[in-house]
């Protein structure tokens, strides 16, 4: 069954999951435009392109334990989860800079006031090397030093975990659920590591 699976990954080109997951981002805009994200539709896109992104990169640190815990190889579409959850933060980041707050002396004051934007920030600052390094050039130029950056992965989840948290009003079980997914996955990737340094 898992063999059947992975032969038909690999049959599936890595443009299709691109278009795939670019199609919420304009469904959204549209559904804001007309009506139909609420009586606060910036703030809803704000928090519908943010949680897709988060989404994508959940996703994409799920691909190393799916591979090693149950043989299902998907290691093909990591880069472009990666992008497009990069994407998807870019636009939420656009939304909140200008549909949301607007006035460029509101947005400094936010980033350094606001803990959940100065933490969100930092995250979005992190991703800016993955994304710029995410091709075969820098795989080849970079060697092991691009393994190395790229752990920076583990730490903008877990920003984006906290940024979620923070932003929500009051307690919410959804964002405590996205950042258990993710510690959970980051635990499955070091415990092998422990392990091994045990023996």
């Amino acid at each position: 069954m898992v063999d059947r699976f992975n032969t038909l990954a690999r049959r599936i080109p890595t443009a299709a999951l691109y278009i795939l997951c670019a199609l919420p981002a304009p469904w959204l805009f549209y559904l804001g435009v007309t009506g139909g994200l609420g009586a606060e539709p910036i703030k809803a896109l704000e928090r519908e392109l943010g949680e897709i992104a988060l989404q994508l990169v959940v996703a994409g640190l799920a691909i190393t334990p799916l591979r090693r815990f149950l043989g299902v190889n998907l290691l093909k579409f990591r880069r472009a989860l990666g992008l497009m959850a990069f994407f998807y933060v870019s636009v939420h980041l656009s939304v909140w800079l200008f549909l949301d707050v607007q006035i460029a002396a509101q947005i400094w004051a936010d980033i350094i006031k606001r803990p959940y934007v100065t933490i969100g920030m930092v995250g979005f600052l992190m991703m800016i090397p993955l994304a710029l390094t995410s091709n075969n050039y820098s795989v080849r130029k970079l060697g092991q030093k691009w393994r190395r950056l790229h752990k920076l992965t583990y730490v903008v989840a877990i920003l984006g975990a906290i940024h979620f948290i923070w932003l929500s009003k009051g307690f919410q079980l959804e964002p405590l659920i996205y950042l258990s997914v993710i510690l959970g996955l980051l635990a499955f990737r070091i415990r092998p590591q422990r392990r091994k340094q045990a023996a």
